[in-house]
């Protein structure tokens, strides 16, 4: 598997405000066996992850999502499970709300924990971006003179990436908030001055009702805010249907609209969620629940000029798209894993990965600094 398959989805016509154009995804029928639940998390979103005994970092952590693959049994329903409510508290505001809080400890929370039954608690984007942190994290496999004993000894540790929270991305919160969700909608397509900047999907249209409003404390990239911030309105979907000398009767003007509804799925597909849905993607198996897998992937990092994508996703036996939830990298972050993947294929030796990008040893050594890594060279270098 190298590609995203969303067989089962098809899209509806565009919802715009402002520079916010949302494109729901509807299910035909949802996928059987395999539920969503959202669990929530006390305090104000700190925590810390733990992806093993020695290693962690700190992150905003609002909420985790459960996948449920129980039989359901006992409900009639499969994929439903005995339990579905949220745990934890919800944070909200009012009246009487302290105007000063005590930051609490963060809270440690693993990437992804089993629950009782058939059920996986796992951290929603967190996954996807540990896979990009994590990317060639040794550091250099060769004790090569130019690399310092930190680099050696540490890699890459510590790694820092900056995202902004759905709330700070201008028109998103209104756009979610006004229009109305399909009855079979089981996704979004999220852009921003007609960016991807997001992709989210669920298995069932009540998991989606429960988490549509949860898109606005997801992360998203900084050029999604920059564009949210500076871009203009884009343009809104229009159905033309000519002089309407062709409609005589109800039946026509039927036909006439779902005609707009095709093409407005095929101009979709082709211009943009393209560069999602045609790209290649390296998978790398997180969990096996069942008939399903949850994965993480990342893109090609190629240097095309396009918009790349890191993700998470839940597929089921034949590879179709159950879950999905993605992360618009920007473009420096894409240069960073572009440089990662030529230093480690030349095996971290400067001159051969300078080689590899048809430049000189120097200005590689002028790239690795310009990328923040200059930690891992000698300061004579």
């Amino acid at each position: 598997m190298n590609r995203l398959d969303l067989t089962g989805l098809t899209t509806r016509p565009a919802q715009v405000w402002g520079g916010v154009r949302l494109v729901p995804l509807v299910r035909e029928a949802p996928v059987e066996g395999l539920r969503l639940h959202r669990e929530v998390y006390e305090g104000l979103g700190a925590g810390l992850v733990e992806l093993g005994p020695r290693n962690h970092y700190v992150s905003y952590i609002p909420h985790g999502l459960v996948a449920d693959w129980s039989s359901g049994e006992e409900s009639g329903v499969p994929g439903s499970g005995r339990q579905s409510a949220a745990y934890g508290t919800q944070l909200g505001g009012g009246q009487d709300a302290p105007r000063t809080v005590r930051l609490p400890r963060p809270a440690h929370h693993r990437m992804a924990k089993r629950r009782p039954g058939d059920r996986l608690r796992f951290l929603p984007l967190h996954l996807a971006l540990e896979g990009y942190l994590a990317l060639h994290f040794g550091g250099p496999s060769t004790a090569w003179e130019e690399w310092s004993r930190r680099a050696l000894r540490d890699g890459l540790s510590p790694r820092a990436e900056d995202a902004y929270l759905g709330w700070s991305v201008r028109g998103l919160g209104d756009a979610l908030r006004i229009f109305e969700i399909h009855p079979d909608q089981c996704g979004v397509m999220v852009y921003v001055s007609d960016a991807l900047a997001a992709a989210f999907v669920v298995p069932h249209p009540e998991d989606y009702r429960l988490l549509h409003a949860s898109l606005m404390e997801d992360l998203y990239g900084e050029l999604v805010h920059q564009y949210a911030l500076y871009g203009a309105p884009v343009a809104e979907f229009g159905a033309r249907l000519g002089d309407g000398s062709h409609i005589r009767t109800l039946a026509d003007l039927r036909a006439a609209a779902r005609g707009q509804e095709r093409a407005w799925e095929e101009a979709h597909e082709a211009l943009f969620a393209r560069e999602l849905l045609d790209s290649s993607y390296g998978f790398d198996r997180v969990y096996r629940m069942g008939s399903f897998t949850l994965w993480r992937f990342l893109p090609p990092f190629v240097r095309d000029g396009s918009g790349q994508h890191i993700g998470e996703t839940i597929t089921d036996h034949k590879g179709r798209v159950a879950y999905l939830k993605t992360f618009r990298l920007s473009d420096a972050q894409i240069r960073r894993g572009y440089l990662l993947h030529v230093l480690a294929g030349a095996d971290w030796e400067l001159s051969r990965a300078a080689e590899v990008l048809g430049s000189s040893r120097e200005e590689l050594v002028r790239r690795i600094r310009a990328a923040g890594f200059s930690e891992l060279l000698k300061g004579n270098v």
